[in-house]
Order: structure tokens, then C-alpha cells, then sequence
């Protein structure tokens, strides 16, 4: 693949992602939610940590920025709206433009609802995209900053990549979000078999990422607020998608 991936798990729960252009051997950090073990990271595997590139303002995706940058001189891309949060930033992007890694292109994704200027990063040379907590396995980010028909829309786009699209998130949530999904989704042999199949690698204290467009189109409930099963369990056949999403996230919200 021309876009190698290397996993770094980071506090409790969070992902980042040192990304690197197998041709030119570019590197970039996609979010930092701990410098020290990102920089000890790096520094383990070979590799120079080029560039950051955040997916959204929160302290646990862009709190190591400065202390990497001190230490990397790495240049920072970031959503334009959120400048003003994440603080430093030398490349601001929007929804459509593009940023280079190496001789790779990813496209800059609106993914906001969780925070109102999330992006995500998507590489279509190399079938894969960042989400950070827009799209979780299984499940989605809470909604702080936006509403409910911005995050759903939001989601359709990622919905809509390629299924073989690999899927890396920003937090390993996937059995806790794939325990809700059960409640409102109980019949869906594709969700279950996903379940077992996370319960396996996290018995094994292997992460769940990535997942895949399609296999987060089959079981992920935020993905699918027009299916019927889902809409018969919440009794709201005849509501919106928009209504049946922002339930499933309220519902969420309180599991």
C-alpha cells in the first residue's frame, strides 16, 4: 500500500495515527493526544514525525501539538474553522481542498456534529480515512457543537466513500458502542458477528481498527436511520432520518 499506517494508542482510550508516503517517506502525526508517546514512538519505529495534521480542536486530538512541534519542527494542518481553538496552525483547509504527503493526496472531509468544523482525511489512492471521533466502529462522536442534521449528513459522507475504504478512528469505543447498537438493532446477524469478532481482539488487547465503509454500513446504527428494523425498535417508523438519528444519539448519550 503507499500509505503506511502505524497505530499508536495513547491515554485511555485514544488512537493516533503516524501516517507515512511509502515512496518518499513523508510523515505525519494524525492527532496527538500524548506527545511523549508519540515522540517515543517514532523515534522507536524510524520514523520523522514531518507534519500534524488534527482532525478537531479537542484537547485529546491537539493537546500534544506544541510539544511535538518543539520538538519536530513539524508543520500543522487543521480544519480553517477551528484555527482560532487549536492555536497554531500553518496550513488552515476546508471541506474539498486537498493536502499532499509525499507523492499521496488526501481529500479534506466536513465531518462536523461532535465539534462544528470536524474534518477527516481521506486518502482514495490508498482506499483509507481518518475520522477522528465523527465515526467511531459501531458507533458516532457525541454531538457538542452541531445538530443532529449536520452529523447525520456529515456521516452520509463518509457512508458513501468506497466500501473497501478502511475506516481508522480516533478512540477504541467499539465494544461499549457495539453494546448499544445491540439494543436497538438485536436482529442483525451482521452486527452480532461484528461483536464477537471485536470481543476477540480486545481479549487479546489487539485494537479494533480500522474497520471498513462497509462493514460499518451493515451494523453501525448511526449509519442507517432509515432501516426499518431500527425504526419498528424505536418505534418511530414514520418519523424523519434526521429524528431517528438524533434519537439513537440521545439514546447514546444516557447508555
Amino acid at each position: 500500500m503507499p500509505l503506511d499506517v502505524h497505530v499508536i494508542p495513547c491515554l485511555e482510550d485514544n488512537y493516533a495515527y503516524l501516517i507515512r508516503c511509502s515512496k518518499t517517506g513523508r510523515t505525519a502525526i494524525v492527532d496527538t493526544p500524548d506527545a511523549q508517546t508519540i515522540l517515543e514512538e517514532a523515534e522507536k519505529i524510524g520514523w520523522p514525525i514531518d507534519e500534524i495534521w488534527n482532525t478537531h480542536h479537542h484537547w485529546d486530538h491537539a493537546g500534544g501539538n506544541d510539544a511535538i512541534r518543539a520538538k519536530t519542527a513539524a508543520r500543522v494542518v487543521a480544519a480553517r474553522a477551528e484555527t482560532h481553538k487549536i492555536g497554531h496552525v500553518d496550513t488552515p483547509v476546508g471541506h474539498g481542498d486537498r493536502v499532499r504527503l509525499g507523492e499521496m493526496e488526501a481529500e479534506v472531509l466536513d465531518v462536523g456534529g461532535h465539534t462544528s468544523g470536524h474534518i477527516a482525511f481521506y486518502f482514495p489512492q490508498a482506499d483509507t480515512v481518518f475520522t477522528g471521533d465523527a465515526l467511531f466502529n459501531l458507533g458516532c462522536g457525541r454531538m457538542f457543537e452541531g445538530d443532529a442534521r449536520q452529523f447525520l449528513a456529515s456521516l452520509q459522507r463518509i457512508k458513501h466513500l468506497p466500501g473497501d475504504t478502511s475506516i481508522y478512528c480516533g478512540h477504541e469505543y467499539t465494544l461499549k458502542n457495539g453494546e448499544f447498537a445491540l439494543t436497538v438493532d438485536p436482529d442483525n446477524a451482521l452486527l452480532r458477528t461484528y461483536v464477537e469478532n471485536a470481543r476477540e481482539k480486545r481479549a487479546q488487547d489487539k485494537p479494533t481498527v480500522p474497520s471498513t465503509v462497509n462493514a460499518e454500513r451493515g451494523a453501525n446504527p448511526f449509519l442507517r436511520p432509515e432501516d426499518e428494523h431500527i425504526r419498528r425498535e424505536l418505534g418511530m417508523e414514520d418519523a424523519s432520518d434526521v429524528e431517528v438519528f438524533a434519537e439513537l444519539r440521545k439514546r447514546k448519550d444516557a447508555f
